[in-house]
């Protein structure tokens, strides 16, 4: 996979990323399939989507066989960071204080998932 490309995939791309993340790769039929769970959408509106992907280099493409095997060609990882950066740039001031504040705020936390920030923050005071 492409390593922090400056590609900025748009809300349809990413579903369609999200999908091939979990199958780690698909046909165009079966991510069609998987998107028809949650929205309306076409196959030829997908197919176009995915072909786009290809051009735009968010996804690889196996031509080998008749049917076309998509693989992500950027990470979930590197995708989140992107768009997170860009979040906390263009919301919150370029202060992660404010989105976490934000954030935990306004969603109830479950036990295991503060025990998770106790140590994330534990981790970070031991590094200064």
């Amino acid at each position: 996979m492409l390593k922090d490309k400056a590609i900025k995939p748009t809300e349809s791309e990413l579903e369609i990323l999200s999908v091939l993340w979990d199958l780690k790769k698909a046909s165009v039929r079966m991510v069609h399939e998987k998107l028809c769970l949650h929205k309306d959408s076409g196959y030829t509106t997908t197919l176009k989507l995915m072909q786009i992907m290809h051009e735009k280099k968010l996804v690889t493409r196996d031509d080998s066989s008749k049917t076309h095997i998509y693989e992500p060609a950027v990470s979930k990882e590197s995708t989140q960071n992107q768009f997170l950066h860009r979040m906390i740039d263009n919301l919150f001031s370029g202060s992660s204080t404010e989105l976490v504040l934000q954030a935990l705020g306004h969603q109830n936390a479950s036990q295991e998932e503060l025990l998770k920030i106790e140590a994330l923050i534990k981790t970070l005071k031991s590094k200064q």
